[in-house]
């Protein structure tokens, strides 16, 4: 079931009960494995992960929201607890993980992380990008959970100043969520979090969903293969 969210106005809805708690379980072995590198963007490299984002995709209420020709191209393992708390300011997600670099003027802010590659592509492409933050833990209002400005994905890419003054006019929205339950989020949504002030644990595996083909001779980091399987 979906929360009463307007997701191509506002750019996020919540779908609730997307994975049941046996799967969530069965998830356990990878945050171990991955407890030591919180913010991993390369999860999708795992088998298991590569799977769950085809269940994703294949949701009831998810394939209304992620386009039928849209592959999964980057999952992340986000995790706030006691040990590792952090806030996020106020930002939008720009960059994409590709192959290699390709010299466009329309390409900017390329970086390296963990090895892969990635860039700020065009507006026309950020705004076909998809994010299924999925909930493994509950989290309430003290668990640090995301805060978006509803309608600013629409708006293409903020400098700070202008995003600030945004999120003061429309003010912004508190992603509450169950274990089990979806954020679904446009990534060009200005969107921010706190520091958790609870005890509880709170992980999230952020998928990106993206258009198989991209302009100007990119390709994503992850393998033709990979993304075709996950088509």
């Amino acid at each position: 079931m979906s929360v009463d969210i307007d997701f191509e106005a506002d750019g996020f809805a919540l779908i609730e009960s997307v994975v049941d708690s046996k799967e969530l379980e069965a998830l356990a072995p990878v945050m171990l494995r991955e407890g030591a590198v919180v913010g991993s963007r390369c999860l999708l490299d795992r088998p298991e992960i590569a799977a769950l984002a085809i269940k994703l995709k294949s949701h009831h209420e998810l394939r209304s929201l992620i386009p039928e020709e849209q592959v999964a191209v980057q999952c992340t393992y986000f995790e706030k607890s006691s040990d590792r708390n952090w806030l996020v300011a106020l930002h939008q997600d720009l960059s994409i993980p590709v192959a290699r670099r390709v010299d466009a003027p329309e390409l900017r802010g390329w970086s390296d992380k963990e090895g892969t590659l990635f860039v700020q592509p065009s507006r026309e492409v950020l705004e076909q990008l998809i994010a299924v933050r999925l909930h493994v833990d509950a989290c309430g209002a003290d668990d640090g959970p995301l805060r978006v400005v509803p309608g600013s994905h629409r708006q293409g890419v903020f400098t700070p100043e202008a995003g600030a003054a945004v999120r003061a006019d429309r003010g912004e929205s508190t992603c509450v969520a169950s274990a089990g339950d979806a954020l679904v989020l446009r990534p060009l949504a200005l969107h921010a979090s706190s520091k958790s002030v609870g005890n509880s644990r709170r992980r999230v595996l952020h998928f990106v969903f993206g258009p198989a083909r991209l302009p100007f001779g990119l390709e994503w980091a992850v393998s033709r293969e990979r993304t075709s399987s996950m088509s």
